[in-house]
């Protein structure tokens, strides 16, 4: 199985996915947004995608020609039957992609560790509805719901955290692939967002404990096992 993972910053990489992707014998291959759909590309070549975050709008698509591209291959990709994971602007690309509205989060930006409730018991959660279990975040806009589209996770701060399009489409705006590594990078990049949010910009603020971690990215395993590979 191969899956075509698009990046859409060189700081925000695959992370933890990279690891359950080695994990299983799965092949990871890397994309940048920017060089990747310089030109229309066709759902060729994968089995699955897997669309990462970045600090651009999803609506930026006026200002960057190639996210144009993008959204058209992700419409392609969905009309092909192939299965798609968006995390953060991954997400709301996908969301974008299936018709729905991208916009500034109600309770504003959503940046650190907060608890992910389960909205319904979904075969992708390994959670009863109510559960929580308490992930990453690094985001200030949201998707709508997609028409025919399952909302499977909510927070305080952001209600649409997460949901389920035909079995085909899983879209996450949290950050369960998150590792020590992959929040320094992010910190490191992003100086005068956390600034301006009055929050600590040295990325060791947010580090987890390695049980916290682990919790994180066991969700995450759960969640792709089920999603990629049932």
């Amino acid at each position: 199985m191969t899956l075509l993972c698009i990046q859409h910053v060189s700081f925000e990489g695959p992370a933890a996915i990279a690891g359950w992707c080695e994990a299983r014998g799965i092949m990871l291959r890397v994309q940048l947004a920017s060089e990747w759909f310089s030109i229309p590309r066709t759902p060729s070549g994968f089995d699955a995608l897997v669309l990462l975050g970045g600090p651009m709008s999803a609506n930026d698509d006026a200002r960057l020609p190639w996210m144009k591209t993008e959204i058209a291959f992700l419409r392609d990709t969905i009309a092909s039957g192939k299965k798609a994971l968006g995390i953060c602007l991954g997400a709301q690309l996908l969301a974008r992609a299936l018709g729905a509205e991208v916009t500034p989060n109600p309770c504003g930006k959503e940046i650190g560790w907060y608890p992910v409730e389960a909205v319904c018991a979904h075969p992708l959660l390994p959670m009863d509805a109510g559960d929580k279990v308490t992930v990453f975040h690094w985001h200030g806009e949201t998707f709508a719901l997609p028409a025919k589209a399952t909302h499977i996770l909510r927070s305080s701060l952001c209600e649409n955290q997460a949901f389920v399009w035909e079995k085909q489409v899983l879209a996450l705006q949290c950050h369960p692939e998150a590792t020590p590594d992959s929040i320094r990078a992010l910190s490191a990049e992003s100086h005068i967002e956390l600034q301006t949010c009055g929050l600590p910009t040295n990325g060791e603020s947010f580090q987890r404990s390695d049980e916290g971690l682990a919790i994180a990215h066991q969700l995450l395993g759960t969640m792709l096992d089920r999603f990629f590979l049932s």
